[in-house]
């Protein structure tokens, strides 16, 4: 199967049975550029917010994982300021089984139980381990500023 088929049947896929709390698809006319919508998790401090991600799929995809990048800025541990997510799925735990739906629904449970055993962001994690209602609340502060429309 050719990665367009692919790209296009996980699209139709996600039409048809869409993920709780997230939502993708084409940015414009490029299969191969997508747009998601995370919502943040109930019961986490990024509760009513709305995050926008932006995904990148190779030419070689399934073989090789999507890129996928936060453009809505966050604080977690294991997301940078630059947007990049640190989620072994997107790395070396890739597998051409996994799915656009099933990368979403990983980063919102990565949202929900950071790592931060395994951080891009070593200070945010440190916090994290060391004073997790400090870090709540600047995760809400952030939600509020950033992701909340």
């Amino acid at each position: 199967m050719s990665s367009l088929r692919r790209i296009q049947k996980e699209l139709e896929n996600i039409k048809n049975n869409p993920p709780a709390n997230c939502s993708a698809g084409p940015t414009d006319d490029d299969l191969y550029k997508w747009t998601a919508t995370l919502m943040g998790p109930n019961d986490s401090p990024y509760e009513g917010g709305v995050f926008f991600l932006n995904i990148t799929f190779p030419f070689n995809y399934p073989f090789k994982p999507p890129k996928i990048y936060f453009k809505t800025k966050i604080f977690h541990p294991n997301i940078n300021k630059q947007g990049g997510i640190c989620l072994d799925i997107l790395k070396t735990a890739w597998s051409p089984a996994l799915t656009v739906t099933k990368i979403l629904l990983s980063i919102c449970s990565l949202l929900t139980d950071p790592n931060p055993d395994d951080p891009l962001e070593p200070d945010i994690a440190h916090l994290y381990k060391e004073d997790i209602d400090k870090y709540n609340e600047k995760a809400k502060l952030w939600t509020i500023h950033y992701a909340s429309e």
